[in-house]
């Protein structure tokens, strides 16, 4: 499978110290676009009038190529946003591509410090920001479905230290960690 394009977008904060916004987006155009040129070839599949041994089992694959293509399509992440409101606490969104939407909020009380960690697997090694959270005993991933590079990773972890500065926690984000 091809290398998944993400974007990372910055909306800022308005007015200063009241919200902060980031979302990572993933680009579904290589999934659109191999659903489009599996269409055709389950189309003319589908057209014969001659019914052979052969023909039935190329449709029954296309079909069900195209079926599964379409299911992955409806429950892809389509982008994962963090909501930081320093007063109040994160909200995580998961947006699919199905407009189905899940939001997660964590009281800014509860928060004790975000985390980057470096995440190895017999596979591959990716970056995760994740958040320590009282009374859970496990951290609370922010891009749960998305892995986004480091480079878009590092302005969240930068926006939520800041917010957890703002609060006067005991607990504070130093620049060396994380890196």
């Amino acid at each position: 499978m091809g290398k998944i394009s993400m974007a990372y977008i910055h909306e800022g904060e308005w007015p200063p110290g009241s919200v902060d916004i980031h979302i990572v987006k993933k680009s579904l155009r290589k999934a659109v676009f191999a659903a489009i040129l599996l269409l055709p070839f389950a189309c003319i599949f589908l057209s014969f009038k001659e019914i052979s041994a052969t023909i039935i089992l190329w449709r029954m694959l296309l079909s069900g190529q195209f079926v599964i293509l379409l299911l992955l399509l409806w429950n892809s992440v389509h982008k994962e946003s963090v909501i930081i409101m320093p007063a109040f606490g994160v909200q995580l969104e998961t947006h699919y591509a199905s407009g189905r939407i899940i939001r997660r909020f964590i009281p800014a009380g509860e928060i004790l410090k975000p985390v980057l960690l470096e995440c190895v697997t017999p596979v591959t090694c990716y970056w995760s920001l994740s958040l320590l959270v009282r009374g859970k005993e496990e951290l609370v991933l922010v891009f749960k479905e998305l892995r986004p590079q480091m480079k878009m990773l590092l302005p969240v972890w930068k926006a939520l230290c800041a917010s957890m500065e703002n609060k006067e926690s005991p607990v504070t984000c130093g620049e060396g960690e994380g890196g």
